[in-house]
């Protein structure tokens, strides 16, 4: 009689199991101290976009555009772009709008429905962009990411042809700047018990004046 009742309370359970629903949490990409913006992945986006269109702007934003930007941008592609606006790697970019494909930058753009996204849990979430400049149409694809409560821009995909020489996203271009500010590429090898060599190249002039102070800088750690 025992195993009746128990044989019973399996198939019970896989129907109760079957009848319930879970409401999908939404994961999160760490905390959030800087203001943000209300509203889901493609309002906040639509708002940046219109932003830029209402106030273009030309290459790398100074800091007064930047701390607009604040509220609709990711910790991460805030402090990349802070970081490359204060770089000397900045003046090759003072001419294009960075966040489109064309340089020339829209003067429309119409974010997709992110109710259109079928994994509603994501906590990266692309969105398609129309965009449009004197009768010339193109899309790129926008990366939103849940933030602390907020959705954040964390990179732009270049999808049209021809887009952006250094990179297909706006974060390869970021991270391109970067390695050219760098210059330098310090190798450590080792060569004998308790010694050390450092092999120092230079990317650009400038660095390749500084190689000699490195190196003596390195050194100290050799012994």
């Amino acid at each position: 009689m025992r195993n009746n009742a128990f044989a019973l309370m399996i198939p019970a359970a896989l129907l109760l199991s079957a009848c319930t629903t879970v409401e999908p949490v939404i994961k999160d990409n760490g905390p959030r101290t800087a203001p943000c913006i209300e509203g889901g992945p493609d309002q906040v986006a639509q708002q940046f976009y219109d932003l830029r269109i209402e106030q273009p702007t030309q290459g790398l934003p100074d800091s007064n555009t930047l701390a607009k930007y604040r509220p609709y941008l990711s910790d991460a592609l805030y402090h990349s772009l802070q970081a490359a606006s204060g770089s000397n790697a900045g003046a090759q970019w003072r001419n294009g709008d960075l966040f489109s494909s064309l340089s020339q930058g829209p003067t429309a753009a119409s974010v997709a429905d992110a109710s259109t996204i079928p994994n509603r849990d994501a906590r990266n979430i692309p969105l398609r962009v129309d965009l449009s400049r004197d009768g010339k149409q193109w899309q790129d694809e926008v990366l939103m990411i849940h933030q602390g409560s907020c959705w954040v821009v964390d990179d732009v995909r270049y999808m049209a042809n021809p887009a952006h020489a250094e990179g297909g996203s706006l974060s390869q271009m970021l991270e391109k700047s970067k390695k050219i500010t760098s210059g330098l590429t310090v190798q450590r090898s080792a060569v004998a018990p308790g010694r050390c060599a450092f092999f120092i190249s230079a990317a650009r002039p400038a660095a390749a004046r500084c190689s000699q102070a490195v190196h003596d800088i390195v050194l100290s750690f050799c012994g």
